[in-house]
């Protein structure tokens, strides 16, 4: 083809209408492919908005409550006797035969729990020397706990030859010394101990539904998220201790992060931010042997022949289980 004859072509009314024509068609593609990329951009923009209303129901906006002071005014202290090698659960008694009376609540001279500053932190001391607790002065439901713990060196009678032990006992009512040790209320019980951190035991007349394998073969029960609710404490099938899922404890001298979330019965162990055991229907059986819901009380942290430190305890209240948690009574 000849240049004039190009020139022809392109200036030709039918050449400029199929250019205009191809034109619209790729200006037409062009806008759908704008406006699917547009779609896109937004369904993402909706998604990160969405996983970030997420995120924000699963921080609780409320401020946690600090439970450490000096002079730790937010707990009482009650200390009850020191058990020799095979205590059976019976009262002590002295070398006459009459029997012991317990320490009791807030007796001064015994120094089993301090505070102590260390790095610039107030820490808790327990010896350990004698059975007992810190116990909250307040009563709380659906709520948040949290603390860090660490083990010490001393162990005392009658433990010198076992785990370091200790607990959080959640759900406190009643008397002290309601159970086999004469020493703690009626409560439920998130273990603190070597290897062990996470079990639950029953205390006294408690009890409460744990996602757990069944016994067998003389294997204790243990928790796991994957399993069926089973029955554990008074009248509970399953008997009155739980293994936890799997031991996420740190290294012995090395501080390790404790959650507790308890709402309307239900509650979840969380140790080094692995949850450790799902249990719900928190119940107790009355002196009728009525079953009554145990779903508020106060806190108790064990003194049991071991030392330890605790520091950094807080709380706050929750209005419902976050979504991640709740997942796990689904």
């Amino acid at each position: 083809m000849k240049d004039c004859e190009c020139v022809g072509l392109l200036r030709s009314d039918s050449f400029k209408l199929k250019i205009q024509i191809i034109t619209d068609q790729m200006r037409s593609r062009f806008d759908k492919l704008v406006i699917l990329v547009f779609i896109c951009l937004l369904c993402v923009s909706c998604n990160e908005t969405k996983n970030k209303t997420e995120e924000e129901k699963e921080v609780d906006p409320i401020e946690w409550v600090n439970l450490i002071d000096k002079d730790l005014s937010k707990w009482d202290t009650y200390l009850s006797f020191k058990h020799k090698v095979g205590y059976d659960g019976s009262h002590p008694l002295d070398s006459l035969g009459n029997k012991i009376a317990p320490i009791g609540l807030n007796q001064p001279g015994y120094d089993v729990f301090s505070t102590v500053m260390k790095d610039n932190e107030q820490v808790i001391k327990v010896t350990g020397e004698y059975y007992g607790c810190l116990v909250t002065k307040e009563i709380y439901d659906n709520y948040h706990f949290q603390l860090k713990f660490k083990w010490g060196d001393k162990k005392w009678v009658p433990r010198k030859d076992r785990m370091k032990d200790s607990g959080i006992l959640y759900h406190s009512v009643g008397d002290f010394g309601a159970e086999h040790w004469r020493s703690w209320m009626m409560s439920q019980e998130f273990q603190i101990m070597e290897a062990h951190t996470g079990d639950f035991w029953s205390q006294a007349t408690s009890a409460i539904d744990i996602r757990a394998f069944a016994s067998e073969s003389g294997l204790n029960p243990m928790a796991h998220e994957s399993q069926d609710f089973l029955s554990f404490g008074e009248r509970g099938e399953a008997g009155k201790y739980c293994l936890r899922s799997n031991n996420y404890e740190n290294d012995s001298g090395e501080w390790n992060t404790l959650d507790l979330v308890c709402y309307n019965g239900k509650s979840l162990h969380i140790v080094n931010g692995e949850v450790v055991m799902v249990l719900k229907d928190s119940r107790y059986i009355n002196e009728n042997g009525e079953v009554m819901p145990l779903e508020k009380g106060k806190i108790q942290l064990q003194s049991e022949a071991a030392e330890l430190f605790f520091k950094e305890i807080k709380i706050r209240p929750i209005a419902e289980l976050s979504s991640k948690h709740a997942a796990y009574f689904e």
